[in-house]
C-alpha cells in the first residue's frame, strides 16, 4: 500500500486549555477564547477541505486507519483513529478529530484513541507560549 500523509501547520495561543475528553481541533482562527477547550492551534493553514485529495479520498473510507502525529518543538505527541463514509470534509477553517462517531463538516475522523485532554503537559505549555506546532495524518 501507498502512504499518504499531509500536513497542516498551526500556532499556539495562551488560552489553550486542553481539557476536552472527546476531540481535539485546529482552526483558521486568529484568536481563542477559553470555550475552545479542545482547541490546540489557531492560525492553521488547512481546514478539511484543503487537505490533500488523495488523503481526503482516503478518510472518507470506512475502518481507514489514521495515524496522527503532533509535533511543537522538541515534543511528539501520537495517536489514531479511522476514517468513515459519512465524512464530508468540507468545512475550509476547521479540522476536528474525535472520540466519537460524531461526524460534521468539521470532522476528519472518528473513534480517535487521544483527544485534547490527552496531550503531554510539556506540548500544552509549548502551545500556551504560542509555539508553532505541526499535526501530520497519515493514512495507506
Amino acid at each position: 500500500m501507498i502512504m499518504v500523509q499531509d500536513e497542516i501547520i498551526f500556532y499556539g495561543h495562551h488560552n489553550v486549555l486542553c481539557n476536552h475528553k472527546r476531540t481535539i481541533e485546529v482552526t483558521k482562527d486568529n484568536y481563542l477564547t477559553m470555550k475552545g477547550d479542545c482547541i490546540i492551534g489557531i492560525n492553521a493553514n488547512k481546514g478539511c477541505y484543503d487537505l490533500n485529495e488523495k488523503l481526503k479520498r482516503n478518510l472518507k473510507k470506512n475502518e481507514t486507519f489514521i495515524k496522527f502525529e503532533i509535533v511543537v518543538e522538541s515534543e511528539n505527541y501520537e495517536f489514531h483513529g479511522y476514517g468513515n463514509d459519512k465524512l464530508t470534509l468540507l468545512n475550509k477553517h476547521e479540522l476536528v478529530l474525535r472520540k466519537t462517531e460524531f461526524t460534521c463538516n468539521r470532522t476528519a475522523a472518528i473513534k480517535c484513541n487521544g483527544a485534547s485532554s490527552d496531550v503531554p503537559p510539556d506540548m500544552v505549555r509549548l502551545l500556551q507560549q504560542g509555539r508553532k506546532g505541526i499535526l501530520r495524518i497519515t493514512t495507506e
